[in-house]
């Protein structure tokens, strides 16, 4: 035990790996789980040396290596451990490490080695199920092992070729091993789906037809005959599995893989195939018309047949000349598809294949939709002459379909289509198709004759006559078959071609032989445009004896009318009738047929029209008579119109008072009376039309507008009489056209258009202005621009009345605009008074204006009140115009401008140019400045003026310094004029010295007091320290007396109470 602790304690301090390796072979006697844990602190190359050391020298430690082994696997790495295992040849200990770990590893070499460690330790069981379960080694390399192990058992081997389809290599090594019982296994027990596979092995390896049969029919389980079929079939042993095959047929199978091969080994060994290809219902059609188109056509096309295979069995038979096949196969088949498939214009075989259908698949049918659906097909291809040979060979060859119906109406439709010069033909042979169909047919397609011959060959007279005239246009043998025929209708439709071919004539006796009525509306029209109108007669009196229609009656009146049966036209109007008697009339008024119309009119009571009528029969007189009674305004205008345009002015006259009352009616009347010149009596007519009660503003209006075009002398009277009942814009317009100044701005006036009335009266100054109407007028306008435009008038045609003009448009007028007009023409003196009146606005531009007025006038008084009252303007550049001046007064000006501007030296300097020192030395005392002051005294002194010098002094007395007056006065003997000012001096001097004094007593005594009371405080009550600080004004109100501040601190900065 001690040596086992000491060598436990060895290994927990040695580092060198050879003293590691001495003491770790003796794990024997140690603890193992010491040890597995210990070998977790070494690296993995000490790891490593240390297992190999314990397996060479002492094999008892493998049950710890396989610990270790396990535990550290993934840091020692299991290619590692694998190699150290098998360097020793310990599969056991390799066996129990791998098995470990082959669950959780993916590595392919990890799996091999398992299986191979388990094969050699005789783990057969396990090698079997990861053979069964991995999905990670490498079949091949397993299955060479595998083979080369020669194990006893086989499975493991049948495993991994039966998963990784190495099934062909386990047949030939199982054969060759004599282990057929292995085989049997194989496909009775572990995969029997696999038994096609093995059967071809075995077929490969030459092996007794009776053993591979025998090995078949041992199989109970399902497998793959198509497999099967196929591994045989490739090794030409197909026969082979005829037994195993007829069991299958005798067990009911439906498996079309069974039949097929059947139906090969049957084709193959010339067994009766046909009867089997087409009473068997299993097979493949597809695989076995495949397998026999190089074997036998024939039998290829009962396959496809059967099966339905369209295309193949087209193509068999393309290729093998199997027309006739084809063409019945076709016509039974009935499939549109396959048709077209086969009629297909690329398909180089289509004429053969018509060619048997026609001679021998469409003969030998006798099913009526075989045939048709065969014709459908033709037709769809789109083969019209092909359809017709087919056609042909089924109705005029006697076969059972020679009388059918829709196969007549078909071949002649098709010849219509592609053979037009065989229809006429057909027509005669055939006697069974729908005429009217074909023969609509016929004419879409312009074969009129065909269509005429059906309708007449099927007694269809009414369209074999619309034939006859609407397509082929033959009237004359539309009438000539009018005449075989004798028919009404038939003579109706002539007689309607006649009409529209413009034969009215014939046409009317058509009509009247058919004795029908219906299409009279036509025939009246016709008639009537071509002016048939006796022969329209006949026709209408035939009407009227089967209709009683209003346009009948109506037609037949306008008929009389026109061919003059005025005796007629009476008779008819006392019978009874519908006729509409207004609008026959109205239509013989419009054609001039007034005779006529009169007789209408007069029938119906129609005044108005009756008017109009005998106006154009030149009845006036009654036809006033009539327009009275008809009261109607139409009806005096046309009246109107033709009393004036044959000067029968007395009947105008009573008709125009009745028109011009109608505003709508005037401008016409007017118009027609302009145009012809009849003015007077316009004027006449409308100055009686004013005293109607109906009178409007049209009529007054329109009166002012011929007044201005032909009686001007009458506008003005005419407008002032009647303005407010005229249309003024109108009026205006005509006065401007007329040039009638002075009645337009009248109107203008009236019609509140102040400013038009203006300008106009600036632009016609000459006949329109008046001075005082200008001014009332004027400042009435709302734009201002028009004020300037009469001031530039008034400047130029009357400037004597501008300032009155002024006076009137002050109020809302523009100064400073004013200003400038005038004085860029050099005319301000003309608004001097206006200027005046209106200085009191303070406006610059006046200011400016009047002031170079008063200049110009030299008016100094004027102009010293101008600027001392109004100070808008350039006072600088007022002054500097006026210092050059040759006037002294306006000098003096310019010194008071530069005084106003405090400009004092300049003013100064001025006056004393003109030697005015009364005016300096007050300028020098308003400026309130000792240097200006200072120097005018100066200036006095230097020229000798003492009395200047001592008016300066009063003036300035509080501006100059008394040392200087001292000094000058001292210095030019000026001291008596001087006196005055320093006795002055003295005496304030004096009286302030007092006012010091008396106050600095007064302000010593007050010290000296508040002194005296501040002694007698005391500062510490009496009781000590510690009690309440006696303060005059109490705590926290005052500040402490300063001698107490300084002894005890800043008392402002403490509580009383706690000092």
């Amino acid at each position: 035990m001690i040596n086992i602790h000491l060598r436990l304690q060895a290994l927990e301090h040695y580092t060198e790996i050879n003293d590691i390796k001495r003491v770790i072979i003796h794990t024997g006697a140690m603890n193992a789980e010491f040890v597995v844990n210990y070998f977790g602190t070494l690296s993995v190359d000490q790891s490593l040396e240390c297992l190999k050391e314990m397996l060479k020298n002492n094999r008892q430690t493998l049950q710890v290596v396989v610990q270790i082994a396990t535990k550290y696997s993934e840091q020692l790495q299991p290619i590692n451990l694998i190699n150290l295992f098998e360097s020793f040849k310990t599969y056991e200990g390799l066996y129990y490490y791998l098995g470990s770990i082959v669950n959780l590893s993916t590595d392919p070499d990890v799996h091999f080695k398992y299986i191979q460690s388990a094969v050699k330790t005789g783990q057969i069981k396990e090698a079997e199920r990861i053979c069964r379960e991995s999905n990670y080694y490498d079949p091949e390399k397993v299955k060479n092992f595998l083979k080369e192990a020669k194990l006893s058992d086989q499975l493991p081997l049948i495993i991994v070729c039966d998963r990784f389809d190495f099934v062909h290599d386990l047949v030939l090594y199982l054969y060759q091993q004599n282990l057929t019982k292995y085989i049997e296994v194989y496909v009775q027990k572990v995969n029997p789906a696999r038994t096609p596979v093995v059967i071809g092995g075995l077929l490969d390896v030459d092996c007794d037809e009776s053993i591979i049969k025998g090995l078949l029919m041992s199989v109970t389980g399902s497998l793959p005959v198509d497999q099967l079929v196929e591994e045989v079939e490739k090794r030409n042993r197909l026969k082979l599995i005829l037994p195993w095959l007829e069991l299958r047929v005798q067990e009911n199978s439906q498996d079309p893989a069974v039949y097929n091969a059947l139906a090969k080994i049957y084709i193959d060994s010339n067994n009766n195939p046909e009867a089997f290809l087409r009473e068997n219902t299993y097979y493949d059609s597809l695989t076995i018309g495949k397998y026999c188109e190089k074997r036998d056509p024939n039998l290829a096309f009962i396959a496809y047949q059967r099966g339905q295979c369209d295309k193949e069995l087209v193509k068999i038979t393309n290729e093998n000349s199997m027309f006739k096949h084809q063409a019945r196969y076709l016509v039974k088949r009935r499939d549109s598809n396959l048709w077209a498939f086969v009629l297909d214009e690329n398909n180089m075989y289509r004429r053969s294949l018509i060619d048997q259908i026609n001679a021998v698949a469409l003969p030998e049918s006798i099913d009526p939709d075989d045939v048709s659906f065969t014709v459908k097909a033709f037709m769809n291809a789109d083969l019209p002459i092909e359809l017709i040979e087919l056609l042909e060979k089924l109705i005029l060859e006697n076969t059972a379909f020679s009388d059918h119906k829709v196969l007549q109406n078909l071949l002649i439709l098709t010849a219509i289509k592609a053979d037009k010069a065989k229809v006429m033909d057909y027509i005669n042979r055939l006697n069974n198709f729908d005429a009217p169909d074909v023969a609509d047919l016929a004419i879409k397609n312009n074969l009129f004759e065909e269509a005429f011959t059906i309708y007449k060959k099927c007694k269809d007279d009414k369209n074999a006559m619309n034939v006859l005239i609407e397509h082929i246009g033959s009237i004359d043998r539309a009438a000539d078959y009018a005449n075989v025929c004798d028919q009404p209708e038939v003579w109706s439709r002539l007689a309607k071609a006649q009409i529209e071919g413009l034969r009215i004539k014939d046409s009317i006796d058509s009509y009247i032989r058919a004795d029908d009525p219906t299409n009279f509306s036509e025939v009246i029209d016709i008639s009537a445009r071509a002016g048939k109108y006796d022969d329209l007669v006949r026709y209408l009196q035939m009407c009227r004896k089967k209709l009683r229609e209003p346009q009948v009656d109506s037609k037949l009146l306008f008929a009389f009318a026109k061919t003059e049966r005025f005796h007629d036209i009476e008779e008819f109007l006392n019978t009874p009738n519908v006729a509409q008697i207004q609008v026959v009339g109205d239509g013989c008024y419009d054609e001039g047929l007034f005779e006529a119309a009169k007789i209408l009119f007069m029938s119906v009571s129609n005044w108005a029209r009756l008017a109009s009528t005998l106006v154009h029969l030149g009845e006036y007189q009654s036809a006033v008579d009539c327009a009275r009674k008809a009261s109607s305004t139409k009806v005096w205008k046309d009246v109107h119109n033709a009393c004036v345009q044959h000067k029968e002015f007395r009947l105008a006259y009573i008709c125009g008072l009745n028109l011009i009352v109608h505003a709508d009616e005037l401008q016409e009347v007017i118009r027609q009376y302009e145009y012809n010149g009849y003015i007077d009596e316009l004027l006449q007519l409308l100055e009686a039309g004013l005293g109607l009660e109906r009178a409007h503003m049209g009529m007054f209006t329109e009166l002012a507008i011929l007044y201005t075009k032909y009686k001007p002398e009458k506008t003005d009277e005419h407008l002032r009489l009647f303005w407010s009942r005229l249309n003024i814009p109108k009026v205006i317009r005509a006065c401007d056209e007329a040039h009638l100044w002075k009645e337009m701005v009248f109107l203008y006036e009236n019609y509140d258009e102040f400013d038009n009335a203006a300008l106009s009266m600036i632009t016609h100054a000459s006949d329109a202005w008046e001075h005082s109407r200008f001014k009332d007028i004027v400042v009435k306008v709302s734009n201002l621009e028009i004020y300037y435009k009469a001031l530039k008038f008034y400047l130029d045609e009357h400037p004597l009345l501008l300032s009155d003009l002024l006076v009137a448009l002050t109020p809302r007028i523009d100064h400073t605009r004013v200003v400038q007009m005038f004085k860029k023409s050099d005319n301000l003196p003309l608004i001097k008074s206006y200027l005046i009146s209106v200085q009191e606005t303070n406006n610059l531009a006046v200011n400016n204006a009047y002031n170079d007025i008063l200049i110009e006038e030299e008016d100094y008084k004027s102009l010293r009140d101008s600027i001392d009252n109004f100070d808008k303007f350039d006072n600088i550049e007022l002054a500097q115009r006026l210092e050059k001046h040759d006037l002294l007064e306006f000098r003096r000006i310019a010194a008071h401008l530069y005084k106003k501007n405090k400009r004092w030296a300049q003013s100064i300097a001025l006056s004393k140019e003109d030697r005015l020192f009364k005016d300096a030395i007050e300028t020098a005392s308003e400026s309130r400045s000792t240097e200006v002051a200072e120097e005018l005294l100066e200036y006095f002194v230097q020229i000798g003026n003492k009395e200047c010098f001592t008016a300066c002094l009063y003036a300035c007395y509080d501006l100059v310094r008394s040392d200087v007056v001292l000094e000058m006065s001292w210095k030019h003997g000026l001291t008596d004029f001087a006196m005055p000012y320093l006795v002055q001096v003295m005496r304030e001097f004096s009286n302030k010295i007092d006012i010091l004094e008396k106050a600095n007593a007064e302000r010593t005594a007050k010290e000296q007091e508040r002194e005296k009371n501040e002694s007698e405080i005391p500062l510490i009550n009496p009781a000590g320290l510690g009690n309440q600080l006696l303060l005059t004004q109490g705590p926290g109100q005052g500040m402490a007396p300063q001698g107490y501040g300084n002894a005890y601190g800043n008392i402002n900065n403490m509580n009383y109470q706690g000092f």
